[in-house]
């Protein structure tokens, strides 16, 4: 059996949930209506509310500015004192209201005509002089709210947010907005790492980087791994071009026989047509390569095939790729 606290959350998220289910039947040409008229404008998106629906509205704010509609919030109580002036022609203003007659919100509608801004009202009173004023109205209303008092703004502010997302998502799609688009701006995330990031920003390259040529005896390509603290020397041939990879694997292997092989050069142990990738490569795509194929390190080369850099697992795991 469910204690009593379970039974009020159930409730609570049932109460929610209708109203969402409510929501989607609202849908209409209004949603259409308001799309467009972001779609064209040629300003940003200024999101305004009061209180509980202030917070959504910064919410949505910001997702709208991160897939790619320009965007910001707003505070209707700043705004009659100077704020409004971050307000331009050609903006789109969102006021969000449930009642629809917030006063801090009702004092700026002239204003936001008079500047030439349209307006668009996420409201749950149609009728309400938020919406008498709009050039869109968008319905939120519930038919209670989850509060047992029905004061606390709870279903209403769920509705609100659950529009602002399906405006951002829908405005998304409408101008064909990638994920590439997302990563941009979302550099510091790991979407945008994978997306952005390329061997050419983590390879080891310089003294960090051996290479060798086919007739180097491997006591020297030994010096040359250690000295650039790698696992691995990238070796070439007379035209500077990659013909093989020697790694500390390769070392184990010829232990094992017989005769002395430091005098040997690398060029008999080395193994040859090693993968490589690109420096243009992503760094997430190599990371999979280096999966794939089970080893550690792989070669970076230009697209003449010579080496330019040597990219390890751990550089890529120090980048944050995983």
């Amino acid at each position: 059996m469910k204690s009593r606290v379970s039974l009020t959350a159930c409730r609570v998220i049932q109460i929610e949930r209708d109203a969402l289910t409510t929501l989607m039947t609202r849908l209409d040409a209004s949603f259409e209506k308001a799309c467009n008229l972001i779609l064209k404008a040629s300003g940003r998106v200024v999101l305004t509310g009061m209180g509980k629906p202030g917070f959504i509205a910064q919410k949505i704010s910001a997702t709208l500015s991160s897939t790619g509609t320009p965007s910001l919030f707003l505070h209707p109580a700043e705004a009659s004192h100077g704020d409004l002036g971050r307000v331009m022609k050609g903006d789109v203003v969102i006021a969000l209201s449930n009642s629809g007659q917030t006063e801090e919100i009702l004092k700026l509608l002239p204003v936001i005509k008079r500047i030439g801004a349209h307006l668009i009202a996420m409201t749950g009173n149609r009728r309400s002089e938020l919406g008498r004023y709009s050039d869109v109205v968008l319905d939120v209303s519930v038919v209670k709210e989850a509060c047992p008092f029905n004061l606390a703004p709870t279903a209403s502010t769920t509705t609100m947010l659950a529009m602002g997302d399906a405006l951002a998502v829908a405005l998304l799609e409408a101008k064909g907005f990638k994920a590439s688009d997302f990563a941009m701006l979302h550099p510091g995330g790991n979407l945008g790492k994978k997306l952005l990031l390329k061997v050419s920003d983590i390879m080891r390259k310089g003294t960090a980087h051996a290479v060798v040529s086919e007739k180097t005896p491997l006591e020297k390509v030994l010096f040359c791994i250690t000295r650039s603290r790698s696992g691995s020397a990238s070796v070439v041939d007379r035209h500077k071009k990659l013909s093989g990879i020697f790694t500390d694997g390769d070392l184990r292997r010829h232990l094992k026989g017989r005769g002395e092989i430091l005098k040997r050069p690398v060029s008999e142990l080395m193994t040859r047509h090693p993968v490589t990738v690109g420096p243009d490569t992503l760094a997430a795509e190599a990371l999979e390569i280096l999966r794939s194929r089970k080893i550690d390190e792989v070669p970076v080369v230009d697209s003449h095939h010579r080496p330019v850099g040597l990219l390890d697992v751990q550089d890529i795991l120090k980048a944050g790729i995983v």
